[in-house]
């Protein structure tokens, strides 16, 4: 069978995330399917050296344009695939041959004041709707999510299924000494630090993070810094001013994008590893981080229950003295934070690549055995 993969977003965060690692454990699984991979004309030596397996077809079409609309469907006729997987809620509607789509959350739908206007939002309803409706399988990576998109895209259950993310091997894997020190004289690090990795777009709620931590201070926990690792830091001036406002300018260190590499360093280093979000689809830097061995605080709603079960302290994201005392409690609770760590390891083990993979070819067959109809 020969199955499409819409890679445009390899280097992205998220979905790039996501499509790296589908495209590599397809190749360590090997198998007889051919994977044709709709990619940038840069990153066709990267489809090369993926295997046999594995062809390029390059497509310059932007995500989210016009072109994309009539050129994607083009490309994948003249492809010649049996199947298209669509790695992310658009799907031009004249894709004709079938597809599946995964749909990683709803959140243009349930906070559209993030977008930046309503054009904007009614692109991605238009396309989430158009595209899930007329998908062979709607995949998406937790049931918070596989809830949402029952409620507001009006699949048919039957038609949308759980398949979670997994956990990236090199975040369970050690780092050397050397790499530890390396990052420790690097960053400066010679005093106990909270942790947050992600983006810090507002559902982030970075924001309450930085007031939970002030209360931290208010409260006498004043030996530890706070670390907030996320790129386009210069999008959102707000966290710098309250920052200030805080008084805080000495003690919260922001840090741009870092490698996986750095990244798993800075995991095992950390006091703690606190996630307030207001709304993830499944939620990979608390599972991420978890597998490193930080003790993890993270937010009671949409997926992240999920995602950490019993190994984190879950708190209410919206109340920053919830956030500050779920910190405190890590930080001066020593038997509180070794098991957290100890439940952390055990609980990351549950989610492997290998394991989403497996599902994600057995329902490529499925669907390739029922044809075009």
């Amino acid at each position: 069978m020969r199955i499409a993969i819409d890679a445009r977003k390899l280097h992205d965060y998220g979905i790039g995330t996501y499509v790296r690692n589908l495209v590599h454990t397809l190749a360590r699984q090997g198998g007889t399917d051919t994977y044709v991979l709709l990619c940038r004309e840069s990153d066709v030596p990267f489809v090369r050296a993926l295997g046999p397996q594995f062809e390029p077809l390059p497509e310059e079409a932007a995500n989210y344009s016009v072109r994309e609309q009539v050129s994607v469907p083009v490309t994948l006729r003249r492809a010649h695939v049996d199947l298209f997987h669509a790695p992310h809620y658009v799907v031009p509607p004249l894709t004709r041959c079938p597809y599946v789509v995964t749909i990683h959350d709803c959140i243009h739908l349930r906070f559209p004041q993030y977008l930046p206007n309503r054009a904007a939002h009614l692109y991605a309803r238009t396309m989430m709707w158009t595209s899930a409706r007329r998908a062979r399988r709607v995949l998406t990576v937790s049931q918070a999510s596989k809830d949402d998109i029952l409620h507001y895209l009006h699949v048919p259950a039957e038609r949308v299924e759980v398949v979670p993310n997994g956990l990236d091997e090199r975040f369970a894997t050690p780092p050397t000494p050397e790499d530890m020190a390396r990052v420790r004289e690097r960053f400066q690090l010679t005093e106990p630090f909270v942790l947050y990795a992600g983006n810090i777009k507002p559902h982030k709620n970075v924001d309450r993070l930085i007031e939970a931590y002030a209360i931290l201070r208010r409260q006498g926990i004043t030996g530890t810094k706070l670390l907030i690792i996320g790129d386009e830091l210069s999008k959102y001036p707000n966290l710098r001013r309250l920052v200030h406002r805080f008084q805080l300018h000495q003690h919260v260190r922001f840090f741009g994008f870092v490698p996986d590499a750095t990244l798993a360093a800075l995991y095992r280093l950390a006091s703690v590893f606190v996630f307030p979000s207001l709304y993830e689809g499944f939620g990979l830097p608390p599972l991420e981080a978890m597998a490193a061995g930080a003790p993890v605080v993270t937010s009671n709603v949409s997926s992240l229950p999920e995602v950490v079960g019993d190994a984190a302290l879950l708190i209410d994201p919206l109340d920053a003295g919830a956030i500050a005392s779920a910190m405190a409690r890590v930080l001066s609770e020593p038997d509180l934070r070794a098991d957290l760590i100890r439940r952390g390891h055990e609980r990351a083990k549950l989610f492997s690549w290998d394991r989403t993979v497996t599902r994600i070819r057995a329902i490529y067959a499925e669907l390739g055995a029922q044809g075009h109809d």
